[in-house]
């Protein structure tokens, strides 16, 4: 494939492309793989977890919230301006109900006026952040990644999050600052199990008073406080070890296992001594979940602060995610070897036979484009029915050349 304007050549093989393909169909069966793509989720009552969307054409800002499932999307809202919202826990489609209308579910019309349980927020309106603007922001032109709450479940930008976002592949879970204050007892938690934070004063906390300077290597933990205005503001705990270092969780892990067995283990984390500054955003690692107490007055606690999804560790992200990649690959595992049958024929082929599929490969992938950017134009949800339409037409003209090429001799 020849570049413009002199730059040097580029060549991709078939083998190049299928490998990128089959990794963007592996990220998106993590989303979607966990969801039905055919059956309105509704009749399955407050799933789990599922991919949800919100339609802007159907309940725009100004009206009443709403999200529809998967199915819903493709079905009943084919051409319509869709906010893809990722997951959501404990949710039932609204799709057909009172918010929607005159309009009915072609999927599963019978459904009741509203769905009480379900909860909403600025997300459905195609909003995010504490900052409330839309992603992505056409007006933004600052690179930041955007990280998903786990228990407001609204996404913020790493950069209002009120603390430095760690690297580390450990790093499974993020609970903003607003929903760690309404759920203080976490803070008992953070302090142990958490990733230690780097800890910055930021001015727009309404803390100018408080000056925090820290220094670099032996200085690293000192700490200047210069008008304090209580006892609580002098303490502003730094912790100079990276958050990174698997020894600092390992030995935050073993800590809080001692004693488990022996009763509340938030009383016991609480009798420690040990805190931590109450402010930005907490940063969890992996398994931590498994480290909370499930005696029967915590297990009171979250549910009076609509936490006890806290104990369940299916209701991870993560665990969404494994379950669409385990259910593409059985899918796949029951194929013949198991493998992509594209990749599998090649190997069969002879040179001659590998160049004809390339080239017959390469003129099928600009045609799909040029469909796909029709939809793209018009701003339609691309459904199975439409691929298949596709190759039909793909298979129709196949046959129309084969046709036009056979020779009789008399």
């Amino acid at each position: 494939m020849a570049a413009n304007d002199g730059e040097e050549e580029a060549t991709v093989s078939l083998v190049d492309v299928l490998e990128e393909d089959e990794e963007l169909e592996n990220e998106a069966s993590a989303v979607l793989g966990g969801s039905d793509s055919e059956k309105c989720s509704y009749p399955e009552g407050y799933v789990k977890r599922q991919a949800l969307y919100a339609c802007n054409t159907c309940t725009p800002k100004g009206g009443e919230p709403a999200g529809i499932c998967l199915a819903c999307s493709y079905k009943c809202h084919e051409g319509h301006d869709l906010f893809e919202l990722y997951t959501k826990r404990n949710f039932r489609c609204d799709c057909g109900n009172d918010k929607f209308g005159e309009m009915e579910c072609k999927l599963f019309a019978d459904k009741e006026k509203i769905n009480s349980g379900n909860k909403y927020s600025h997300n459905f309106f195609g909003l995010y952040c504490t900052c409330d603007r839309p992603y992505p922001d056409p007006e933004d032109e600052v690179p930041d990644e955007m990280i998903q709450c786990i228990v407001c479940e609204d996404w913020f930008h790493g950069r209002h999050l009120g603390c430095t976002v760690p690297d580390c592949v450990e790093l499974q879970e993020m609970i903003c600052e607003s929903c760690m204050n309404k759920t203080s007892f976490l803070w008992n938690y953070a302090a142990q199990i958490a990733v230690p934070p780097i800890t910055k004063v930021s001015p727009c906390k309404g803390e100018e008073d408080v000056k925090v300077e820290i220094e670099n290597d032996e200085d690293e933990k000192k700490i200047k406080n210069e008008n304090p205005k209580s006892p609580g503001d002098e303490k502003v705990q730094v912790n100079g070890t990276s958050a990174c270092k698997r020894k600092h969780q390992e030995e935050t892990e073993g800590s809080s296992e001692e004693g488990s067995c022996s009763g509340c283990r938030l009383r016991e984390m609480k009798a420690t001594g040990k805190s931590r500054t109450p402010q930005g955003a907490v940063f969890w690692p992996s398994a931590w979940r498994t480290k909370l107490c499930t005696c029967g007055d915590c297990k009171v606690l979250y549910a009076d602060a609509g936490v006890s999804f806290l104990m369940d560790e299916m209701d991870t992200v993560l665990a969404y995610e494994n379950k669409g990649k385990s259910t593409e690959q059985a899918e796949q595992a029951g194929g013949a070897e198991g493998r992509d049958p594209l990749m599998s024929a090649l190997n069969n082929l002879n040179r001659v036979q590998q160049l004809e599929i390339i080239h017959e490969y390469n003129d099928m992938k600009t045609e799909l484009k040029d469909y796909l950017q029709r939809f793209a134009a018009e701003g339609k949800v691309v459904t199975p029915e439409d691929i298949r339409h596709f190759f039909e037409q793909q298979q129709s003209r196949k046959r129309r050349r084969a046709d036009a090429g056979q020779y009789y001799c008399s």
